[in-house]
């Protein structure tokens, strides 16, 4: 089901693409409003916990009660954040804002990734790099289209991605008619309580993989958040000069997205997990002490390897408890925006209070949690015996 594939993919990159204006226009809002790195943390914070904490739930739910048209109604929240962060008179309506905008991705990321499992062929992997690409390369496009639209004319020109919320609804309405009788009555509830044993003698690799999740996005944070930032600090470029470059990084996530998921259906998810969080480090190392060329080379580098990690993690934790999709889903979209959100937050303190330059020297050492991948029981032969 290609067709359906490509749908979610391409909502998928209006969704992110959406959702990454916010840290995209931080340096005009932080101008704007005359906010600190603890207050631009916690807008991240208020918008990554509202996606977080509310994922699981929907998964859950939908696992045994499938919502096909919740996909466009979650996209109407995110639509209404939008209008509201492009009128907000003040910090309190940005947090508002920022919530309506998690809200949106809360509801989306579960259903819309058991869409794509729905649609695989059995080739689990593979649909869940076509879906995640999708996601990453509009977060790419986000800080650039911000770069060349919002910058120019300041915060009401946020207004105009309405007008892709809008196509997003319109393409999951159709997506949502496709979901409607791709599922079978009654399969969901009994693959969802059938599912509740195989949670609780996976409890062991899920906690190591969230801790890889943990290091994969709370190194994010610091170049989703601050990257423009310490660009301006450190090389003093200009504020367009920086979202391009942002731009480029989210890019090279983009494209390292596709990596991961068919490498894992040919070899194993291990070994993709093995090289995208270990592997990283030797260029997060280095990144602090670059000249600003060598910045953007490593940048890219960090990208491509550390993007092919999540679809495989995904994933894998989805062969661990096969039957609950959306919830797997839901607790691992949810954790790693909840981490990215509460890294946004720490690191924006540890910035106030001693310096940029001090977040990524700190930083540079959270790949090295690849190590426990080694702890992992390796999924892909057991099913290759079985």
């Amino acid at each position: 089901m290609f067709p359906i594939l490509a749908a979610v993919s391409f909502s998928h990159l209006l969704n992110d693409m959406i959702q990454s204006l916010l840290p995209a226009i931080y340096p005009i809002l932080k101008a704007t409003f005359r906010l600190n790195f603890v207050e631009i943390g916690l807008i991240t914070l208020t918008y990554q916990l509202t996606a977080s904490l509310l994922q699981p739930f929907v998964g859950l739910y939908t696992d045994r009660s499938p919502k096909p048209f919740s996909l466009p109604v979650g996209m109407t929240f995110t639509l209404l954040g939008l209008l509201m962060l492009a009128t907000a008179p003040h910090l309190g309506m940005l947090l508002v804002a920022a919530a309506f905008m998690g809200m949106g991705s809360s509801v989306f990321h579960p259903e819309s990734s058991r869409v794509a499992h729905l649609a695989s062929g059995g080739r689990h992997g593979l649909a869940q790099s076509v879906f995640q690409v999708g996601g990453n390369a509009g977060s790419s496009l986000g800080p650039l289209l911000a770069a060349f639209i919002v910058l120019p004319g300041g915060q009401r020109r946020v207004a105009w991605f309405t007008l892709a919320a809008l196509l997003a609804i319109l393409v999951l309405t159709v997506v949502g008619r496709w979901y409607r009788h791709a599922m079978k009555p009654g399969t969901s509830r009994a693959h969802a309580s059938a599912a509740s044993g195989a949670m609780r003698k996976a409890a062991g690799p899920i906690i190591i993989l969230a801790v890889l999740v943990f290091s994969k996005y709370f190194y994010l944070a610091s170049l989703t958040s601050y990257y423009t930032f310490y660009l301006m600090a450190k090389f003093h470029v200009p504020v367009r000069t920086a979202q391009i470059d942002l731009f480029i990084f989210l890019g090279a996530v983009a494209a390292g997205t596709v990596i991961g998921g068919p490498v894992g259906d040919r070899f194993g998810r291990k070994y993709v997990i093995w090289l995208s969080i270990l592997g990283v480090l030797p260029f997060t190392l280095l990144l602090p002490e670059a000249s600003y060329s060598w910045t953007l080379i490593l940048t890219v580098v960090i990208g491509l390897i550390l993007a092919s990690a999540f679809s495989a993690i995904l994933v894998y934790a989805q062969e661990l408890v096969p039957g609950n999709v959306g919830m797997i889903a839901g607790l691992f979209f949810g954790f790693a925006f909840g981490m990215a959100g509460i890294g946004a937050a720490v690191l924006g303190k540890l910035a106030d209070t001693k310096s940029i330059f001090f977040v990524y020297r700190v930083c540079s050492f959270l790949p090295a949690l690849g190590l426990l991948t080694a702890f992992l029981p390796d999924v892909h032969k057991r099913r290759e015996a079985a």
